[in-house]
């Protein structure tokens, strides 16, 4: 049997199969950043075709948060109802739904003002407005809000983006990074941010409630955050409560420096695994079955993110389900039409 299709249990949550829907960025919310039923059918397509879990697409904490004026928010109450739907519609079809939360920074185009660790732009976005500590305080309450209306929506699991240059992997970066106070400098301090972020959360959520992390294992570039230091901060974060990092790299600058090639991170995620005894995902290229299969089956990762290939197919679970000799369950059972044998009548 592939390994792909057995259940994985993270603290009190059992994902039916390895395969998540990776967080990808639709620009389908309107500006008061609620979910719609587009949101609903777009998730529950992937839903319906077999997936073991959905992860939204990046989650705005608060309105100068948003990566733009389309992107979902969970600032406030009134976005609960619409985002809960797609939690309610995974459950209903025996899949799993998480959230992730993030933070825009320097990458906003949402508002004129935009913040970040340092007034350092983004190529030729505006230059952002330095946080003040008292600002950073503000937006780890923001986090801590978000992930409690995140639980209250219904959602199983919570991903914070701490990677793709949004403000806590500027933080992490020295490239994005110049401060000289309590958050810049050494990578503790660097991490600072990071910390108070997970210890809000982890404080705000139900014990039984998985908590992952997209990390940026390196930023790719000289000068930039190294994978040693990356690995340091995920062992702290280890020991905060986080339960598994979904690893990517670069995107402190514009454009990927590194070289792409079908599952270019898992072997970052790999080291960081073997290196810590952590859960962890990949993410990047992954769009065969027998690649999927074989990164869970060799230990490498625990779960893999399927972006790109099922927007193409959102099916391709159900598809590399069948191509393994193994017969998913079917939310819609006539579905069974389309798996062969192609007989006539059937």
């Amino acid at each position: 049997m592939s390994v792909l299709f057995e259940p994985l249990t993270i603290r009190g949550m059992t994902v039916p199969n390895r395969v998540v829907m990776s967080p990808m960025l639709m620009y389908m919310a309107g500006p008061d950043g609620t979910a719609t039923d587009l949101h609903l059918v777009h998730y529950g397509a992937r839903i319906l075709g077999g997936v073991g879990m959905v992860m939204t697409e990046v989650i705005a904490v608060s309105p100068d948060g948003r990566i733009s004026t389309s992107d979902l928010g969970l600032w406030e109450d009134g976005q609960i109802a619409g985002i809960a739907r797609i939690a309610e519609f995974a459950h209903a079809h025996g899949a799993k739904a998480g959230v992730q939360l993030a933070h825009a920074g320097r990458k906003s185009t949402a508002q004129e003002r935009i913040v970040a660790p340092s007034a350092l732009p983004y190529s030729d976005f505006s230059v952002p407005h330095a946080l003040e500590p008292d600002e950073i305080a503000r937006i780890v309450e923001d986090y801590r809000a978000a992930a409690e209306r995140a639980v209250r929506a219904g959602f199983d699991c919570l991903e914070l983006h701490v990677a793709h240059g949004y403000l806590l992997h500027e933080f992490l970066s020295p490239i994005a990074n110049t401060r000289e106070d309590d958050y810049g400098g050494s990578i503790a301090n660097r991490a600072r941010i990071v910390f108070e972020v997970v210890a809000a959360i982890r404080d705000a959520i139900p014990e039984s409630v998985p908590l992952f992390v997209r990390l940026s294992a390196e930023d790719v570039v000289p000068g930039g955050l190294t994978e040693e230091e990356a690995t340091w901060v995920a062992s702290r974060l280890v020991d905060a409560g986080v339960d598994l990092f979904d690893i990517s790299t670069g995107n402190i600058t514009p454009g990927y420096a590194g070289t792409v090639y079908p599952a270019y991170q898992a072997d970052h995620a790999r080291r960081l695994k073997d290196a810590l005894g952590v859960a962890t995902a990949t993410v990047g290229s992954v769009s065969s079955p027998e690649l999927a299969d074989y990164l869970v089956s060799s230990g490498a990762v625990d779960l893999v993110f399927v972006g790109r290939a099922l927007l193409r197919d959102p099916h391709w679970t159900l598809h590399a389900a069948k191509q393994a000799g193994i017969d998913l369950p079917l939310a819609i059972p006539t579905y069974a039409r389309a798996t062969g044998p192609y007989e006539r009548g059937f």
